[in-house]
């Protein structure tokens, strides 16, 4: 599973920077030196402190500043009294300096305040956006998710797989809009999801919790006077049930179609047919749920529209069907997730020239070998043949085999 890498980083000041300043003062005294009388330099030193200012930390500054000064008075006094600049120079290196620092200490609070920031959308990355074991639950998974806006670093795409003792449920989706709006609907369908995925034994009963999830938040971002109580979300919902390893139950709210890619060759699922999720009442119901086969060396392609609608500079848009037909007939290996998605991702990024212009997710699963799955109990503890056995969990008790789980 990727993110956008969120690397620990120390304020400036660091490594060299200090380079910069101490070569253009040493280059300030010796330019002074070798020049006549009538061309004066030394007063240039009160950039020293501007540009240490810009990278390097406030005492690095500080000290710059200082040394500058110092050297103005050693230099100037080396001349004849005739060719001095003088108090008024020296008293213009000094305020610049003292203004530099000035500016070095503003600068540096601001670049903690943005690393705070940072922090806050790494940790809301996590939140919304829980990192998946690459073998969990029966399937293989492997996802890339790159927002539009890089500095927020998520945004209204979301994606999740959820074990329950009914099947492993999977849910792709793209909230309409951006900025927190987005964010939010995005973590409460994913809230609702994990619920439901896991304790409703129909599928459509778990698409019907996400719709009345998107509809609660849609009143009460209305009741509270919000502008952006009208949003909505497309998606697909997936479920692996253990009874019928050759097919997966889909629902698919007005979404784009999934790809299946193996062996056999690339084909298009068909595409949702059904609303969004939160415009129920513009329709007769919800989407129905379909049953398609897919078999176990397949994987299922799942993306939103960041994937389809990137634009080369042409206008023209991504064939993800094309490259991927492409990809899998030249070798069939890039069927399997983890290449798969790296494909299409390097496709998107050379198609755009690096540039996004919407949240782009790239999500592929499929089912794991017989035999290479997690236990049961390891997966959804605590249920015996549909029953809760709450007590027995909470003694680490496995229901499977009526001991204390090590």
């Amino acid at each position: 599973m990727t993110y956008p890498r969120h690397h620990p980083r120390r304020l400036c000041g660091q490594g060299y920077a200090w380079l910069l300043p101490s070569l253009l003062l040493v280059g300030i005294v010796l330019l002074d030196f070798n020049t006549g009388a009538e061309y004066r330099f030394v007063s240039w030193t009160v950039l020293v402190p501007g540009i240490a200012a810009a990278i390097c930390g406030v005492r690095t500054t500080a000290c710059f500043c200082v040394v500058s000064l110092v050297a103005y008075v050693l230099v100037d006094n080396a001349w004849p009294d005739q060719y001095r600049a003088g108090f008024a120079d020296f008293l213009l290196v000094a305020l610049g300096g003292a203004l530099a620092t000035v500016v070095s200490a503003l600068r540096v609070r601001q670049e903690r305040h943005a690393l705070r920031m940072e922090d806050v959308a790494a940790a809301t990355v996590r939140a919304v956006l829980r990192p998946l074991p690459e073998h969990w639950a029966g399937l293989e998974q492997a996802g890339a998710y790159f927002p539009a806006d890089v500095e927020a670093q998520v945004g209204g795409d979301f994606y999740d797989i959820q074990p329950g003792p009914y099947g492993t449920r999977v849910l792709v989706g793209d909230v309409q809009g951006k900025g927190t709006g987005a964010v939010e609907a995005a973590a409460a369908l994913l809230g609702s999801f994990r619920e439901a995925g896991y304790y409703e034994k129909d599928l459509g009963t778990v698409a019907e919790r996400l719709e009345i999830r998107m509809l609660r938040l849609r009143i009460h971002t209305t009741a509270i006077g919000r502008r952006d109580g009208d949003r909505f979300a497309t998606a697909v919902l997936v479920a692996f049930s253990r009874d019928a390893p050759d097919t997966v139950e889909i629902v698919n709210f007005g979404h784009e179609a999934p790809l299946v890619a193996g062996p056999r060759g690339v084909r298009e699922l068909p595409c949702g047919e059904g609303l969004p999720i939160g415009l129920s009442d513009l329709a007769d119901g919800l989407p129905p749920v379909h049953q398609v086969p897919l078999a176990e060396d397949e994987t299922l392609l799942l993306y939103t529209d960041g994937v389809t609608e990137a634009r080369d500079r042409h206008g023209e848009f991504y064939d993800l069907l094309g490259d991927v037909t492409e990809a899998v007939a030249a070798d069939p290996c890039c069927a399997e997730p983890e290449r798969l998605v790296r494909r299409v991702h390097d496709g998107v990024r050379r198609h755009s020239g690096g540039v996004l212009a919407d949240d782009t997710t790239i999500f592929a699963v499929r089912r794991l070998p017989v035999g290479d799955e997690a236990p049961r109990t390891a997966v959804f503890p605590g249920w015996d043949s549909g029953r809760w056995l709450p007590d027995r969990v909470w003694a680490g008790e496995d229901p499977e085999r009526g001991s204390s789980a090590s």
